[in-house]
């Protein structure tokens, strides 16, 4: 079957309720078809994320389901205040949409770089925090997102699905793309695809690995994180983020919060940005392709670290 765009799918849904409103900061890349359809509830701001935020908030407060649209690096972080104060405060339904988030910016350098927005939005009570492994599970998603009447913050994904995704989604519940005894590796983002490229390395070294798409990163799904460290001898998070904070952050909680240990092994940006260049050679440089992914992990087994 194949699966609609995220802008099919936003727009189906906007025609059928006229309560949504989709508006930007000056970034339509996602949704540059829907102004014709949308009229007057299709709203361009500029570039003036704080504004955009604030008049959905607004919006919100009027009954409106406002889906806002802009660069992740300036959504979460220039409009910070007006998401926490505005949106967070009040638990309006208001849908953050980040672009070119993590190693998906990698043409731009640090002012553009979005890797500590997990950090920030999670941070923020009531907000629900969806970073869709591709464009097929960001559309599978989706639906969910639109209904709640809580705040979420999306970090758009549209590349190609790499594996063939549960249809099923409830917020805080993980997919469990290939299951595994020895380690599991919980993964967010588009890093799926990476993840997915080593596993013929890992088994050829002797491994049963799982594959864990997290999907939702708040809430996160406690269980299948406990289920890894009770049930695996490693515990691997990849993700496109700053350690501090995201998804290796959440695992450590996760684990403290249950009284329970794990040996646990972090791919994630430790204290500095990534030097721009386009995407295949930032993996290559960060040690984030598949091959290296397999060797760190068959490397902490070798070394008696798993």
């Amino acid at each position: 079957m194949e699966t609609q765009t995220y802008e099919e799918a936003l727009r189906e849904a906007a025609v059928a309720d006229d309560s949504i409103v989709v508006m930007t900061a000056e970034n339509r890349v996602a949704i540059r078809n829907l102004p014709g359809v949308l009229g007057k509830r299709f709203i361009d701001v500029g570039i003036a994320e704080q504004t955009m935020v604030g008049a959905a908030a607004g919006l919100a407060l009027r009954g409106r389901k406002p889906v806002v649209h802009a660069l992740a690096a300036f959504l979460t972080m220039r409009a910070f205040e007006f998401i926490r104060t505005d949106v967070g405060i009040g638990n309006l339904p208001v849908k953050l949409v980040g672009g070119v988030a993590g190693f998906l910016s990698d043409g731009n350098g640090p002012t553009h770089q979005a890797l500590e927005d997990i950090a920030l939005m999670r941070g923020i009570p009531h907000m629900q925090v969806f970073s869709p492994a591709d464009g097929e599970d960001m559309v599978i998603g989706l639906p969910s997102m639109l209904a709640s009447a809580s705040p979420w913050y999306l970090r758009y994904n549209a590349l190609p699905a790499p594996v063939r995704h549960s249809r099923e989604f409830s917020p805080g519940k993980a997919e469990v793309v290939v299951e595994g005894n020895d380690v599991a590796i919980l993964v967010h983002g588009f890093l799926l695809r990476e993840v997915m490229r080593a596993l013929p390395a890992l088994r050829e070294g002797g491994l049963s690995p799982r594959v864990v798409n997290m999907r939702m990163l708040q809430p996160v799904d406690e269980a299948e994180i406990l289920r890894g460290a009770r049930e695996t001898r490693l515990i691997v998070t990849v993700e496109d983020h700053f350690l501090s904070g995201g998804l290796a952050t959440i695992v450590a909680e996760v684990l403290g919060r249950a009284g329970t240990t794990a040996r646990h092994l972090p791919f994630a940006l430790k204290g500095r940005w990534f030097t721009p260049g386009l995407l295949d050679p930032v993996l290559e440089a960060e040690g984030f392709t598949g091959g290296q992914i397999a060797q760190r992990i068959l490397n902490a087994f070798r070394n008696n670290q798993g």
